[in-house]
């Protein structure tokens, strides 16, 4: 389930892979959805296609938020990295296309691409943390 940046010259927005959640995770993004910033990290709210309130995106694909995404399979790597933003923990997995950010200890994985302009900035990790924290329950507390 790889999100597939792309973009067409008659339509900005990108258009990607929907997850398929089960029916309890699906109303948690869906709650994500109404809390989602209309702007972020400078990216103006631009929905990929299909429209779904499993998926949302900023600028031309620049940045691609999917929730309720299967769990990754590196989070069962002991040397995968991870970033905490404003209280949640992403696991970090580095691409050539920019990086992908995983929701760990979430009761669902809300998965966020970047593109390379984004390679060393967690602002717009940091920009989605309250939204998450107050729609998507931790399963587990992080000290």
């Amino acid at each position: 389930m790889l999100a597939a940046a792309g973009c067409s010259s008659t339509d900005a927005a990108a258009s990607i892979t929907v997850p398929s959640p089960p029916s309890d995770e699906a109303a948690l993004c869906s709650a994500l959805h109404k809390e989602l910033p209309d702007s972020m990290a400078g990216q103006d709210r631009s929905d990929p296609k299909p429209a779904s309130e499993l998926t949302a995106g900023w600028g031309d694909a620049a940045i691609v938020l999917r929730c309720g995404v299967a769990r990754p399979e590196k989070m069962s790597d002991a040397q995968s990295q991870a970033v905490d933003a404003n209280g949640v923990n992403w696991l970090l997995e580095q691409r050539a296309e920019g990086p992908r950010f995983t929701t760990t200890y979430r009761k669902t994985y809300v998965e966020v691409t970047m593109d390379k302009r984004y390679a060393h900035d967690v602002t717009p990790l940091a920009e989605l943390a309250d939204a998450v924290r107050k729609t998507v329950p931790a399963t587990l507390e992080i000290p």
